[in-house]
């Protein structure tokens, strides 16, 4: 079985499993793209708590704009590496004012997906995972977003190597992907790390893939 069709058999059991997640699209872009910056390296409570602070003391991106580095820091510190996020977002909204005008970034739905990632990676704090769910997420660009579970349960499966970084995964996941599913395969991978394939104690007694898994074979 080559690794394409064993993506395909994965997508497919877990579609079975876990039924076709519906894409919510609420929101802006740039609502979607600050809230993912502010998910990096921590849960989604804590990303939801910091979001929701800085959004109810800057109820605008003019407002975040205008506002000191240290001012949005402390109002995203719940979300945790509050210095590092508060300068990706000042510095990013600063340049999207300057080049754009204005503090919104519809126009990345129209544009080809390569362009839209490497206008948002250009941005320093912003890489390739946070670029890949905005565009995913606000825009329904055919994207591969590759977290932490993602990354370890695809190496787990053995469709992508097991040296393979997280960067070269979203290139190698998406070539993978079965058409059209990039969306329904990256959110069911999710909700299968949290509950089956764990990190430190996968419940292998409950995975319906065991039979195509290296870690359960033991050659992982």
């Amino acid at each position: 079985m080559t690794r394409k069709q064993k993506t395909q058999l994965v997508s497919d059991t877990l579609e079975e499993l876990y039924g076709i997640p519906d894409r919510d699209l609420e929101g802006s872009v740039l609502d979607c793209l600050i809230l993912t910056i502010l998910s990096q390296n921590t849960n989604d409570i804590n990303r939801d708590k910091g979001y929701a602070i800085l959004k109810e003391r800057f109820p605008t991106w003019e407002d975040v704009l205008e506002a000191d580095v240290e001012e949005i820091g402390d109002a995203i510190r719940t979300a945790g590496l509050h210095a590092q996020k508060s300068r990706a977002i000042k510095n990013f909204l600063t340049q999207l004012k300057i080049e754009h005008g204005k503090l919104e970034l519809a126009f990345l739905c129209d544009m080809e997906t390569d362009d839209a990632l490497q206008f948002l990676c250009q941005h320093k704090g912003i890489g390739i995972k946070t670029a890949s769910v905005t565009l995913a997420f606000a825009c329904g660009h055919e994207v591969f977003p590759v977290d932490t579970h993602i990354l370890r349960i695809s190496k787990r499966l053995g469709l992508i190597p097991s040296n393979c970084s997280a960067e070269k995964a979203h290139e190698l996941m998406l070539q993978l992907c079965p058409t059209g599913k990039a969306y329904p395969f990256h959110m069911n991978l999710i909700t299968f790390g949290r509950q089956i394939c764990n990190a430190r104690k996968p419940k292998c007694d409950q995975c319906p893939l065991t039979e195509n898994c290296l870690y359960f074979k033991g050659k992982l």
